[in-house]
């Protein structure tokens, strides 16, 4: 894919959310890249987190859900393209942001002492008080003690007395045992707060090397910051000053305030402490905490000119997500009688979209509206555009979520089991056209499924998840022809089209792992029936088979054992073009 455009660039993304006083890690750093005009299908179980992982690219996480790591890069040239009214007000404020990051500059030239001073800091901490990684370990190991224990005793309150008494006395004792770890590890926290202050009320004899060896390191600081900054620096604070009021220029007056005050904030912690702001990597990071980045490009009399770096994993003002999800990223949902409001009528729920995110009339809208109404296959689409949902089939409703989603020539498609509630014959159609229009409109389809006959008929690509990590990409003919993933074998090995006559029906056995808890090795390992022992010990890492096909499997490392894939999927080419006509 290497002459493609790079369109969506998601770089070790976590994703987790806070269920009932717990933490579920839906996505455990996934990195992927999705090129424009492809199809990518995201294929896995329910539950394997597809639908959480597109949600990220268009902000519809539910509430209790966030982004934990990891970045999120839309490069789109049209929305990335940024300009400012450099009037009055912006050319005196750039000039004042441009003489504080010269003063602060000068915190710059003492930025290799102030690292070693606060390594210095840190190992008298560790030496004094104790490892924060202790007091880390312990936290987690009580929280997950508190958590085990509410299980239980959710389990037991659904036990029969009289049938379950073996079970209920099992949990009784292991309950009994658990309150006895978390009264030790509560000991341990004890005792470590009362260090923290003893050592905060009495200087300990072991303190004195450290604390000279910082006195020294603090006077050499002292002299580093009296310097001057160069040309060079001031040049690039210049720079630095057009990026931050460029970065938040969309923004109200007050807004954009607040905003440059935070990132001021950003850069001068950024500066005491000694980071490269020179590197792009760390600018983009100091500045995605407030807001993302427009890298300055140059200007005219009138305007700024940047382009921006477009993070969708740290946008942080609703009113961005506006200008993305929906005109730029758009979702066809599986169920379309729950996409439609059902008491508006079809053309006026296309048409609000039109209207919401282009500078059209009504009139104008409507005419929009209705050709893309023939364009889905609506017939007679004049005089069905005042119709209800109700009055639609389920066909039809889903063409015309189609219609919607397309009203704004989005860049990114996802399809989120656009077929499920559909019968075999309508699926075809429903996937006929979106292949068709992908061809008229050029949009990139992200296709979530677990039905692999869609996905030899739709993808160009596929990624297949597990446990909210991705184990197998490559492209269709790769991933279906010569699969490397034991997971990705036992999918193929499920499909009812490959069973043959009195045999069967090959299925996964076991259930996914547990998402609250921490996975150790391979997530698949409990169902694999290739499973090794370094499966259980060590996660594996991406392996190379081709340049476009990687798998996730220690199976592929160059001293494991020679394994076989099942015969059922042996010679598969020839039974799924029977299948499914591909």
């Amino acid at each position: 894919m290497a002459n493609k455009k790079t369109l969506l660039s998601i770089e070790d993304l976590d994703v987790k959310f806070k269920v009932r006083g717990r933490i579920l890690t839906a996505i455990r750093g996934i990195s992927l890249d999705i090129y424009e005009g492809e199809s990518i299908a995201i294929v896995g179980e329910s539950g394997s987190g597809k639908s959480v992982f597109t949600k990220t690219f268009a902000g519809m996480l539910d509430s209790n859900g966030f982004i934990d790591n990891g970045k999120i890069i839309f490069n789109d040239e049209e929305l990335a393209d940024t300009k400012v009214k450099l009037d009055g007000v912006a050319v005196r404020k750039i000039r004042s942001l441009r003489d504080k990051l010269d003063k602060l500059s000068k915190f710059e030239l003492g930025g290799n002492t102030k690292k070693q001073i606060n390594i210095i800091e840190k190992k008298k901490e560790e030496a004094l008080v104790g490892n924060d990684d202790d007091l880390e370990r312990v936290n987690i190991e009580l929280k997950a003690l508190n958590d085990e224990k509410v299980d239980l005793e959710n389990e037991k309150q659904i036990l029969d007395r009289k049938k379950d008494k073996g079970r209920i006395a099992e949990i009784n004792e292991r309950v009994s045992e658990i309150v006895k770890m978390e009264k030790e590890k509560q000991t341990f926290l004890k005792e470590y707060a009362k260090k923290m202050i003893k050592v905060s009320v009495k200087n300990l004899p072991e303190e004195k090397e450290y604390d000279d060896e910082i006195r020294k390191l603090q006077a050499v600081y002292a002299e580093e910051i009296k310097g001057e900054i160069s040309e060079a620096t001031k040049k690039r604070n210049e720079i630095l000053a057009k990026e931050i009021y460029l970065s938040v220029g969309r923004y109200d007056y007050f807004k954009r305030m607040k905003l440059i005050r935070k990132l001021m904030l950003v850069f001068t912690k950024a500066m005491i402490n000694g980071e490269d702001i020179n590197d792009e990597t760390t600018r983009n990071d100091l500045f995605d905490q407030v807001a993302f980045r427009v890298r300055y490009i140059d200007e005219t009399p009138d305007h700024l000119h940047g382009v921006c770096i477009l993070n969708l994993a740290s946008i942080k003002y609703y009113k961005d997500w506006c200008q993305i999800r929906g005109k730029k990223i758009a979702t066809v949902f599986q169920d379309p009688m729950t996409s439609l409001n059902p008491i508006i009528t079809i053309g006026k729920q296309i048409t609000s979209i039109i209207m919401k995110h282009q500078e059209v009339s009504e009139a104008e809208a409507r005419l929009k509206a209705i050709e893309l109404m023939k364009k889905v296959g609506i017939p007679n689409a004049e005089n069905r555009f005042d119709d209800y949902p109700f009055q639609y089939s389920g066909g039809m409703r889903q063409r015309i979520v189609i219609a919607i989603a397309l009203s704004c020539q989005p860049k990114i498609l996802i399809c989120d089991e656009p077929t499920t509630a559909l019968d075999v014959t309508i699926q075809a159609q429903i996937l006929k056209l979106i292949k068709d229009l992908q061809k008229e409109f050029g949009y990139t389809i992200v296709f979530i499924t677990h039905d692999l006959g869609v996905v030899a008929n739709v993808a160009d690509r596929v990624a297949v998840l597990y446990a909210g990590q991705i184990v197998e990409l490559g492209k269709v003919d790769e991933v279906f022809y010569d699969p490397r993933h034991p997971y990705t074998w036992a999918l193929l090995s499920s499909l009812p089209q490959l069973a043959q006559k009195n045999t069967k029906l090959y299925s996964i056995t076991g259930t996914p792992p547990s998402l609250y808890n921490k996975i150790i090795g391979d997530a698949f390992a409990p169902r694999n029936p290739y499973c090794m022992k370094i499966d259980t010990l060590l996660e594996p890492p991406f392996f190379k088979v081709t340049d476009t096909h990687y798998a996730k499997t220690w199976l592929l490392e160059p001293n494991a054992p020679e394994v076989k894939k099942p015969d059922i999927i042996e010679d598969i080419h020839e039974k799924l073009i029977r299948a499914f006509n591909i």
